[in-house]
């Protein structure tokens, strides 16, 4: 039975968590800015889009969500599918078209309640994904760390699309150009955010708990950056203009508010390509939707469990009118939930302030949020990632067996090395072919006693059983008195069904005694009193 969380509304939202909320929703911010932008320049979109859809899924999504921490905006995940799109369908007003869709289909996926499919992902995959993000993010983000900024912020594909590198290769490039200035100001980030964490940790001050690190670090890098181009200028990352740099467009002089806003063209409506297009979008962003959705109430540290189908209501909404306003696709993301957990958010109104600083960011804080290095925010997502995947969680899921170790690591590696989804889909199948191995390994047992043998049936008889069956079978000597007891299979398979009798004429031609007990196709499940007084 699915619990939900108690905060539905802002009615009985108490003023205290503030405290919380609002330093999470600035970190979550300082992470999602770049990580729009960046996206946005992946998906070949105009800049605004990623902003536009950042706002939206702060906003619009944050308040209808059925999570109190998922934070949405665009997807690194659909960047492919969105750019593939674009160049298909042949304009971005177009392809705008089929985002409005997605979010109609995606609505009536919720309504038609299609979140409850969330729950055939094994557990040992949803932990998967999140180490394995973790480590991608890590990775991602050690050339942005090291002042190489070729690739975009929030491209998580092990092949690159931006520069013909790889996530590994990327990194060699980074160490042999790396840039004084980056290193200096993302080492001095990253050892004021260890220090912070620690001091947090052991301080009673409320202080270092509440207020954003993140922010912080932010300050420091600029100035840091100011100092250079002052004392050191060959260590100066660089000003507005430069790649080094937030680079959040601005409104051209002359240009009116709407300027920036894309709308949709609806003569494409008559194209069959839309429809196919906001359907792949509309299941592949449900998919990494409720995924997401799983891994945040894992993060969550009051535990509360989201409502899947609202989620779907929530994204096909956020989709309909982010499409209508020009923005990309969105979904819920890994990366801008846990830095929102982290941040220590106890509600939704963290994300829709993450929103709401969005837009003030496109329309007022520009030139000074361009003055931001790359380096610094990098050194905010390593933590993220670290604190995603900590090397206790491997050594916790390998204590807890090989049947939950192997599809977490198939995972961790197909996510590192492919993307997300390809990831997530191997590891699903090696969970469930594993799971299906170990199962039917212990569906029977045989027990021998001189030339007395029983074959006992632990459990329902499916056809994964028949070839280590057929290997007992095959195992019975001459002069055996062997009994099939199938009493306690609630089900036995038709094949299996027809080897045990078909078995008879085998066994009188090899001189066994052969003697079915309760074996049927459909035998009713018995009483545990019944089945344990005649046992």
């Amino acid at each position: 039975m699915q619990r939900v969380s108690p905060v539905r509304t802002l009615t009985n939202y108490k003023s205290a968590w503030l405290r919380q909320d609002i330093p999470a929703g600035l970190s979550v911010f300082l992470v999602a800015l770049p990580l729009c932008l960046g996206i946005a320049l992946a998906s070949g979109a105009p800049l605004f889009s990623g902003l536009v859809a950042g706002v939206i899924g702060g906003i619009v999504v944050g308040l209808l969500s059925g999570s109190e921490v998922s934070v949405s905006g665009p997807a690194a995940g659909l960047a492919v599918i969105v750019a593939d799109a674009i160049a298909k369908i042949g304009s971005y007003e177009a392809f705008l078209v089929a985002v409005v869709l997605a979010g109609l289909f995606q609505l009536v996926l919720g309504l038609i309640k299609a979140g409850r499919f969330s729950g055939f992902f094994p557990d040992s995959v949803i932990k998967g994904m999140l180490v394995a993000i973790g480590i991608v993010i890590i990775l991602k983000q050690i050339p942005h760390a090291l002042g190489r900024d070729n690739d975009y912020e929030g491209e998580f594909e092990f092949q690159q699309l931006a520069d013909g590198e790889n996530t590994l290769s990327e990194i060699y490039r980074a160490i042999e150009t790396a840039s004084p200035g980056a290193v200096v100001i993302s080492l001095s980030s990253l050892l004021f955010l260890i220090g912070w964490e620690r001091i947090a940790g052991r301080s009673t001050r409320t202080f270092f708990k509440n207020f954003p690190s993140a922010l912080v670090v932010v300050i420091m890098g600029v100035m840091l950056n100011e100092f250079f181009r002052i004392s050191v200028p060959s260590w100066y990352l660089g000003d507005t203009a430069h790649q080094h740099m937030v680079q959040i467009p601005t409104i051209a002089p002359g240009k009116n508010f709407f300027s920036i806003f894309d709308f949709p063209d609806l003569s494409a409506l008559s194209n069959p390509s839309v429809y196919a297009i906001a359907a792949t979008i509309a299941l592949v962003a449900s998919l990494e939707t409720l995924l997401n959705l799983e891994a945040s109430d894992r993060l969550d540290a009051q535990k509360r469990v989201s409502s899947t189908n609202q989620e779907l209501i929530a994204q096909g909404v956020g989709n309909m009118v982010s499409g209508l306003i020009g923005g990309l696709p969105i979904t819920s993301v890994v990366v801008r939930s846990s830095a929102n957990v982290y941040g220590g958010a106890r509600t939704r109104i963290s994300a829709v302030l993450h929103g709401v600083l969005l837009l003030v960011a496109v329309f007022l804080g520009g030139p000074l949020l361009n003055l931001v290095p790359l380096s610094c925010l990098a050194a905010v997502l390593i933590m993220v990632g670290y604190k995603l995947a900590k090397p206790t969680i491997f050594r916790k899921s390998y204590k807890d067996g090989w049947s939950q170790f192997i599809p977490f690591i198939v995972t961790v590696l197909g996510i590192v090395f492919t993307d997300l989804l390809k990831g997530i889909a191997l590891g699903t199948v090696v969970g469930i072919i594993y799971v299906l191995y170990t199962n039917f390994q212990s569906t029977f047992r045989l027990v021998r006693e001189g030339n007395q043998v029983l074959i006992l049936v632990e459990k329902d008889l499916f056809f994964l059983s028949k070839p280590q069956l057929k290997e007992a079978l095959g195992s019975l000597r001459t002069g055996d008195q062997v009994v099939v007891d199938g009493q306690k299979a609630a089900f036995i398979d038709h094949d299996i069904y027809n080897m045990l009798y078909d078995f008879q004429d085998v066994a009188a031609a090899q001189g066994i005694q052969y003697e079915l007990r309760d074996v049927n196709l459909s035998t009713r499940r018995r009483p545990r009193e019944e089945v344990l007084v005649n046992h």
